[in-house]
């Protein structure tokens, strides 16, 4: 992968709910904006992270996209002891 992608694969993007996402997008797209000003005056040392930040916001669009149209599912919180006890019990009361 390229510079900088490798703490946005769309593996780790998937596992990621709704604001973190819309927080991740921002925060590539503030970094995009420094890189672009830096490479305007002359001071970009890595071109390449220019390349690697679009290819990052791309991604992170393309799971907002497929969670709208319902391909893509936002990540359901885990369960908690509490709630496993809950629904434990519930199943016992109905089957009585």
């Amino acid at each position: 992968m390229a510079i900088g992608s490798k703490d946005l694969t769309p593996q780790q993007l998937r596992g990621l709910e709704n604001d973190p996402l819309r927080d991740a997008l921002t925060e590539a797209k503030k970094e995009l904006f420094n890189l672009r000003f830096q490479s305007a005056t002359g001071q970009l040392e890595s071109h390449g992270r220019l390349r690697a930040v679009r290819r990052d916001i791309a991604r992170i669009y393309t799971e907002m996209r497929e969670r709208e149209l319902g391909i893509g599912q936002e990540p359901q919180p885990e369960a908690t002891d509490e709630q496993d006890e809950a629904e434990t019990t519930k199943e016992e009361v109905s089957q009585a």
